[in-house]
């Protein structure tokens, strides 16, 4: 192989999802400085029809309506879903689900975020979607809503990065029956498929992918689990 073209957001090559994506490349065979970056918005990384990556590494959980239109990986990261609201609101002293049902929430369009919203928490007020998180942020910022619901890494840079200034906090996290994992997005029936699926179970089998949980999410586990 001479090159290979990776998709995500603008963040991905200093955060875990970029050493993720470069370990894959080069458990694949590709040299660090063969790999190049383009800017996908997330709901067209699943989108059916020709994708301008090889692969596509944002947060994607897997779920078996979006496997209909493109194949996705092997799971690279086990993912809790986690609320996201601003110190000194009356969320912030939330703990339980059923609390949770009388704020006003938002999430990302096309997200298991929003889904969990919905069927989980049955908020008595009707959810806010936005197209991106960044929409979903300010309006959290002007008060429009109480929280976002994203998954935790998502959580970890809102809070530490784009919210540090307004005092954003991850209250807390949803432990599902179900569970649920981030996969890679590939083009259906790509032949890549079958190799991305052998250089994750090489990086899952060596410790590779804990071990960057470990160095680059290493807060999570700090985070309390909503009661129901």
């Amino acid at each position: 192989p001479v090159g290979a073209l990776f998709a995500g957001s603008v963040f991905m090559t200093v955060t875990t999802t970029g050493a993720i994506s470069l370990a894959v490349a080069d458990a694949l065979g590709f040299a660090k400085e063969k790999v190049g970056w383009v800017v996908v918005p997330f709901n067209n990384s699943f989108a059916p029809g020709p994708k301008p990556f090889d692969f596509y590494i944002t947060q994607v959980s897997y779920t078996p309506e979006r496997a209909t239109a493109v194949d996705l990986s092997d799971g690279y990261y086990n993912v809790k879903q986690s609320l996201v609201t601003l110190k000194g609101s009356a969320l912030a002293s939330a703990t339980t689900v059923t609390e949770l049902a009388a704020y006003k929430l938002g999430a990302q369009v096309g997200t298991t975020s929003y889904t969990l919203i919905v069927d989980l928490i049955k908020p008595t007020t009707e959810p806010s979607v936005y197209d991106t998180n960044d929409a979903a942020i300010e309006a959290l910022k002007a008060k429009q809503i109480d929280g976002i619901v994203v998954d935790l890494p998502t959580a970890d840079f809102m809070t530490n990065v784009q919210l540090s200034d307004a005092g954003g906090i991850t209250i807390g996290k949803f432990d599902t029956e179900t569970g649920e994992h981030f996969s890679l997005v590939i083009a259906k029936g790509s032949p890549l498929t079958a190799c991305v699926n052998q250089a994750i179970g090489k990086l899952t089998d060596d410790g590779t992918l804990a071990g960057f949980v470990t160095k680059w999410l290493p807060f999570q586990d700090s985070i309390p689990a909503f009661k129901p």
